[in-house]
């Protein structure tokens, strides 16, 4: 963790984050336990090993009620919420089966882990930070079940934002762009693929976990305390060139 944020900041809290053994959002936990929470990490699987000892690794699985109510069972109390649980199929996503699934997991995975939560959040008054994409705002001809769980993420936090709002509860959302990561490893190996990519992005690199990391927790900060329903992108400009 760099000094971008004082490492008592969330001292005391308690923060859950899916879709965290491998990946942004391992980097996320991360970052929530070097600032001085208590981190609960969702996923399937060993991970990849980057998770910090400190974070409390947990198996389960999004689209399964039991699995999400048993993960927070036992925590006395929620104060941050980070969704990062998410799959994407190219290329098989017109296939409905696959479709289906890829809804079940980013969108309904998703509102599962709120609608869950939301008792906990309320009485912390914390708040909730959904995954979005560039997908969001865009479609994407290979992943339409992606780019629709995507859209359809953007929609929810901005109903969740009002529907909590006088529980307390925040609701945001960030919009990652073009990340390097193993899943893109591919892209940013290929010039004909990266150089397109990076020619339209006016920062002209790679983002970094690190750089989507440091957005999400500025969304949890009293700094944006008075943020609620915001797709927040973190992409170096592309959206907007």
């Amino acid at each position: 963790m760099d000094e971008t944020y004082r490492k008592d900041l969330f001292a005391g809290k308690t923060a859950l984050v899916t879709g965290a053994t491998q990946g942004i959002g391992a980097v996320i936990a991360n970052h929530f336990a070097s600032l001085g929470a208590r981190v609960v990490a969702l996923g399937l699987g060993l991970g990849d090993g980057t998770l910090d000892a400190s974070v409390q690794m947990r198996q389960a699985d999004v689209t399964r009620q039991p699995d999400v109510d048993e993960a927070l069972a036992d925590l006395d109390r929620l104060d941050i919420v980070f969704n990062c649980a998410g799959i994407i199929q190219r290329g098989a996503e017109h296939e409905l089966d696959v479709f289906q699934r890829v809804l079940d997991v980013n969108l309904t995975g998703t509102m599962r882990v709120c609608t869950a939560a939301r008792s906990r959040l309320q009485a912390a008054r914390g708040c909730i930070v959904n995954t979005a994409s560039m997908l969001t705002f865009f479609g994407g001809s290979l992943v339409p079940a992606y780019s629709a769980s995507k859209g359809g993420v953007g929609q929810l936090t901005k109903s969740l934002a009002i529907a909590y709002a006088a529980d307390g509860i925040r609701v945001n959302a960030i919009a990652p762009g073009w990340i390097a990561t193993p899943l893109t490893q591919a892209l940013q190996d290929d010039p004909a693929r990266a150089g397109p990519i990076l020619a339209r992005t006016p920062l002209a690199r790679w983002g970094t976990p690190q750089d989507v990391a440091r957005a999400a927790v500025f969304l949890c900060t009293p700094a944006a305390g008075f943020m609620t329903g915001v797709i927040l992108p973190v992409d170096g400009g592309y959206m907007v060139s």
